[in-house]
């Protein structure tokens, strides 16, 4: 199913086009093509919320968009902080990745979804989204702490293109307790306000399971000095686990099952 929606389309289409010309040629103006494509890639996705709400027919989602959404929040972040601190030498696949999110969801537009169940709802949505983004950073942080401490054993360098490992580290764990509290406020209102809500769900027992990690993690990082590869390694396993929570089961319902399951939540 390929999202028809004309306006949504065209803006996704040139989203793609930019990020692949932003893997060529000089970082300057690959940079440049990378503002683009983040520009067009926020107002397809912004473009096709806001046509579905004013058509008055819902939300339309799905584990494409909420990957989509995602990966442009991630890219932001990252093109951001590369304007503010010493990163470089990710651009070409952080491009590849933001054109692969787009075709996603062009690909798997998802479900319309009338949120009635109840008003908090798109606050527990907009947490979970935000909690999502917020690991996914700390996931890019961490791989690249991995990349720079092998880079000091190697070289002997001060880590990962001239940016000091403690402070790469720093960033990292800032984004990791970021999320944890976003994921912690979403799982409590999602318990204390959303009727529907089960213990026994799948996307209960992964998202508590994701929590529990990163709960893991920063006890641990402060009572018994977690650090390098020990530390990275909890960050990828509750990163998985929380993507398993929602884009996994939302993944098997449309595309193994082909069915949405019921609510925003999914």
């Amino acid at each position: 199913m390929i999202l028809s929606f004309a306006p949504v389309h065209a803006l996704a289409w040139a989203a793609v086009a930019a990020y692949v010309l932003s893997v060529p040629g000089r970082p300057v103006w690959g940079a440049r093509a990378q503002v683009v494509a983040l520009v067009l890639h926020g107002l397809s996705l912004a473009a096709s919320f806001a046509f579905e709400a004013d058509a008055g027919q819902g939300i339309r989602w799905g584990f494409a968009p909420v990957l989509s959404l995602t990966a442009w929040l991630v890219l932001t972040v990252h093109f951001t902080e590369t304007r503010l601190v010493p990163i470089a030498g990710l651009r070409r696949i952080f491009a590849l990745v933001g054109a692969a999110s787009v075709l996603l969801a062009l690909a798997f537009p998802g479900e319309i979804v009338i949120v009635s169940y109840s008003v908090y709802a798109p606050l527990h949505w907009t947490l979970g989204i935000a909690a999502y983004a917020l690991f996914g950073v700390a996931v890019v942080h961490a791989a690249m702490l991995d990349r720079a401490e092998n880079q000091m054993r190697q070289k002997g360098g001060a880590g990962l293109l001239g940016m000091p490992l403690l402070s790469l580290e720093r960033l990292t764990f800032l984004f990791v307790e970021a999320g944890f509290v976003v994921l912690t406020l979403a799982i409590l209102i999602g318990l204390l306000t959303m009727a529907h809500w089960r213990w026994g769900d799948h996307k209960t027992v992964l998202s508590l399971a994701s929590w529990a990690t990163f709960a893991a993690l920063i006890v641990g990082r402060r009572t018994r000095g977690w650090r390098g590869r020990q530390a990275t390694r909890w960050v990828y396993a509750g990163a998985v686990l929380m993507l398993l929570a929602y884009v996994g089961s939302r993944f098997v319902f449309e595309v193994v099952l082909q069915r949405a399951p019921v609510g925003l939540g999914g």
